[in-house]
């Protein structure tokens, strides 16, 4: 299986279009076995993902361990891995985004992952006043200068943090939702961010699995699954667990979708092939926790370009049905 690769911004690195999404294996999905999590890493790795996302707080740092543990056994090419710094903090507030703080977050991180440096390090969804801060960006061009990470981005929770992020000379990379159900990135920040050669990592491409088109309103989720806590947002950022849209309106969404599927594919397929439509987005890193979800993932980069009209049916399902409860938040 070939998976097309594309630029990641101007770092010179030439990325898997699909990458391999690693909360799954480190947490708040409910339970993953070790030896599922590292079989679902390597089948995602067979299939030519180079890109691999995680943080140091999935698992509370499990997720950074078992991505070290399995690489030390395959050996060979290392792929390119990106990690999250921030969220440690308690209370999460922007002035413990200071260089201590960063530092020492990243010292973990190293060790985690079993590495001399970082390739690259997220700030992990901050509080947005935190891009209004200069001297956090300062700090992260410190430990770029120290020698620790070769490059830093942000993952965001709001397009307005996206487009301030990208007044900063240094960031590499913006991590930011974008699926059928959370549509605004394309009309202002993607192209920004093309103009700015800023990459573009697209998280939560499936909507928490809502657009796999296997969940249904009789699904059950485990107590540890960020489904079932974070419903509503008690736990961080309501967007995170299903788009932020609620899940019947979600779910009545998934059955109007179900007519752009051909047959021999999977929804969850043409959903991440709709997102790679985008030429801003430079890598898309749906989860896995087997095998088989991790090779289905990867199988999305042989689809064919989905036709105007498939692309015109989605676009008028999200301006009727989703765009009304998530449009203007994020």
């Amino acid at each position: 299986m070939t998976i097309s690769k594309r630029r990641f911004g101007r770092t010179g690195w030439q990325v898997s279009e699909i990458g391999f999404g690693a909360w799954a294996i480190g947490g708040a999905w409910g339970s993953v076995d070790e030896g599922d999590a590292k079989a679902a890493l390597n089948a995602a790795l067979d299939a030519g993902m180079n890109f691999i996302d995680t943080a140091d707080v999935y698992g509370d740092g499990r997720s950074e361990r078992i991505i070290r543990d399995t690489l030390k056994e395959r050996g060979g090419e290392r792929p390119i891995i990106a990690t999250k710094a921030g969220r440690r903090l308690s209370p999460h507030v922007s002035d413990g985004y200071n260089r201590k703080n960063l530092e020492a977050f990243i010292d973990r991180s190293l060790v985690n992952l079993g590495v001399d440096a970082l390739d690259l390090v997220q700030l992990h969804t901050p509080p947005i006043d935190a891009y209004y801060r200069p001297e956090i960006f300062a700090a992260m061009d410190d430990l770029v200068t120290a020698g620790k990470i070769r490059y830093y981005g942000v993952s965001v929770e709001k397009v307005e943090e996206g487009l301030k992020a990208l007044e900063y000379p240094n960031v590499a990379s913006v991590q930011i939702i974008y699926n059928m159900f959370r549509q605004r990135p394309s009309q202002l920040f993607f192209g920004e961010a093309q103009r700015k050669d800023v990459a573009i990592i697209v998280r939560v491409p499936l909507a928490s699995g809502l657009l796999t088109g296997k969940l249904t309103a009789a699904s059950h989720f485990a107590a540890d699954d960020h489904r079932n806590f974070n419903r509503h947002g008690e736990a961080f950022d309501v967007g995170e667990t299903f788009s932020g849209v609620p899940y019947d309106v979600a779910l009545d969404a998934v059955e109007a979708l179900r007519s752009i599927v051909p047959g021999g594919v999977t929804m969850a397929q043409v959903a991440l092939r709709w997102i790679l439509m985008e030429s801003a987005v430079s890598v898309v890193i749906p989860g896995a926790k087997n095998p088989a979800q991790a090779k289905d993932n990867a199988a999305a980069s042989a689809l064919a370009p989905l036709s105007p009209a498939t692309m015109e049916k989605v676009r008028a399902i999200y301006q009727e049905r989703i765009a009304p409860h998530v449009h203007q938040r994020w």
